[in-house]
């Protein structure tokens, strides 16, 4: 199949007229991929998935095709470090973008083009395991040449429960406790914000006669409906906005709203007023602290905004989880998390715009199911999952690990 889909690559970017140079050559590739014949396609798409069979084989997390920095090379993230994949083959940028592009309806190749970006879900059927495989997917300009991560879903969704949360954590989660009210789980890119999620949809699918709403750019792992009634609204393709998927959410009879990133100040806005109409609502912050987040939010609104939005935050947040995934000692990665429960203390701290006293209340709230990021890494470290190192260098506060490791 290689020497197939090599030959239809050299064929087809032989025809790329030798005047067009940078994106007009990614242009006139988008613009005319779509002229390969049935086979020709499939035979494309066959040899992508088979990158991507390679990828899940070793437990890759991500895979990168095409762009200058490739080099060439198609490269893996394996267990969190980013390495060639030298065992796969090699392909120009033209080669590259013609791959990328096969994969792209004509709506998304014109999206692309036209904004120089585009995010997407990709899935294939393996005939081999009965399953079928999904991506986050995002395709992007790399000096002028055509790159595309890929970002492997679950194929399975790991128990809330394993998650190692205090027992009162996951009840203020639950919606059968709180039935209102705001959680957030918080990191960079690449903490597993979206798994953990995942494992709060699953938790309440189990038990909770609920109807939840899942609005995603893009929509990753596809609940089945068990005992609750779940429903997915992929951004660019079910809805327009986020902002616009949160407010017709109110008119189709929802008890938990799941808003797949609070990524600007109107859709920051629709969540809190959302959530004051009674509705149980969780998102997405790329912030590595619960401190952080509640000042990002409301640093994100106008300065006018900023007194009203901060009440309102404070009465409607419930919780923050604010996570990250750190090498362990078995080459793999755990997670480390910090988790912030609302009580009136924290709902007045953020009101009186004190939120730097937040630490020390999550610093003493162990009882109620809070931990500081620093604590959770001790507790790794102690239980030999991951290295005193390591434990320093992913710590907020290097004065406080270093504290707590010499108690």
């Amino acid at each position: 199949m290689l020497e197939n889909t090599k030959a239809i690559l050299k064929s087809f970017c032989d025809s790329i007229p030798k005047s067009l140079f940078g994106v007009e050559r990614v242009n006139y590739i988008l613009s005319n991929v779509g002229k390969l014949n049935e086979e020709e396609k499939i035979t494309l798409r066959e040899t992508f998935n088979s990158f991507l069979k390679y990828m899940r084989d070793s437990e890759a997390s991500d895979i990168e095709v095409g762009g200058h920095g490739n080099g060439g090379y198609i490269w893996l993230r394996i267990h969190g470090i980013k390495k060639r994949a030298n065992e796969l083959p090699q392909f120009s940028t033209d080669e590259s973008a013609v791959l990328i592009s096969s994969l792209l309806s004509e709506n998304q190749k014109k999206f692309l083009w036209e904004n120089k970006n585009l995010d997407f879900s990709y899935s294939y059927y393996d005939e081999k395991s009965k399953t079928t495989n999904r991506y986050r997917s995002d395709a992007f300009f790399d000096l002028d040449t055509l790159s595309l991560n890929m970002r492997a879903i679950n194929q399975f969704i790991r128990p809330l429960e394993t998650l190692e949360f205090h027992p009162n954590a996951i009840r203020t989660m639950s919606h059968s406790y709180i039935k209102t009210g705001l959680s957030l789980v918080t990191g960079i890119t690449g903490s597993g914000k979206s798994t953990t999620l995942d494992s709060i949809v699953d938790y309440h699918n189990k038990f909770d006669p609920c109807h939840i709403i899942i609005i995603a750019s893009p929509i990753e792992f596809v609940h089945q409906s068990n005992i609750a009634l779940i429903k997915h609204r992929e951004v660019g393709k079910d809805v327009n906005s986020f902002r616009e998927g949160i407010i017709q959410s109110l008119r189709q009879d929802p008890d938990i709203i799941i808003v797949g990133e609070m990524r600007d100040p109107e859709t920051i806005m629709a969540a809190l007023e959302i959530t004051d109409t009674g509705h149980k609502v969780f998102s997405t912050l790329h912030t590595s602290s619960a401190v952080e987040s509640i000042d990002r939010i409301i640093a994100e609104v106008h300065p006018n905004e900023q007194e009203r939005v901060r009440n309102r935050l404070a009465d409607v947040l419930v919780s923050v989880v604010s996570q990250k995934l750190v090498p362990s000692l078995d080459g793999k990665r755990v997670l480390a998390k910090e988790v912030l429960i609302v009580t009136p203390s924290v709902r007045a701290a953020i009101k009186n715009n004190n939120t730097s006293e937040i630490y020390m209340m999550i610093n003493q709230g162990g009882p109620l199911g809070m931990i500081t990021l620093e604590q959770d890494l001790k507790r790794l470290y102690l239980e030999k999952r991951i290295s005193l190192e390591t434990a320093i260098s992913y710590a907020n506060n290097k004065t406080r690990i270093n504290q707590l490791l010499s108690a």
